[in-house]
């Protein structure tokens, strides 16, 4: 119970300060602490997620941050990709899944650093040119 509770606390304040799915937390929490298989884990992810990804969204589109128009076809082309994954997964083994979760995470932290290291960019906020909020 601890151990859900702080991998909990842990993917909010991730997921609300970088705008990640709580999903990089969560997934490899609860398959290492928790002991759950890797798709249960995944499963267990995708429907935490919601509530997480609904606080910070509200947050952050009171700001003025959140582009609706691309949010809305982002949310429902997602639905689409995320049918398909759940039967994409279903057809692999455990260990694949981890596999494919570590090399995707090994990848997307490669190009961060690519982007924001080779760049030498000091990783400071930019000032946005005007409001979209509504958009």
């Amino acid at each position: 119970m601890i151990g859900a509770v702080a991998i909990g606390l842990a993917a909010g304040v991730v997921a609300g300060l970088l705008g990640v799915g709580g999903g990089v937390l969560f997934v490899p929490g609860l398959v290492i602490f928790i002991g759950l298989t890797q798709h249960q884990a995944e499963a267990t992810s995708l429907l935490a997620i919601i509530p997480v990804a609904l606080v910070g969204a509200a947050a952050q589109d009171r700001y003025g941050n959140v582009r609706r128009g691309d949010a809305l076809r982002l949310g429902l082309f997602s639905v689409v990709g995320a049918a398909a994954g759940v039967a994409l997964a279903n057809a692999l083994s455990g260990k694949a899944l981890q596999v494919g979760f570590a090399l995707f995470m090994l990848f997307v932290a490669g190009q961060l650093v690519r982007k924001n290291v080779g760049s030498g960019t000091s990783g400071g906020r930019k000032k946005p040119s005007g409001s979209r909020k509504g958009v």
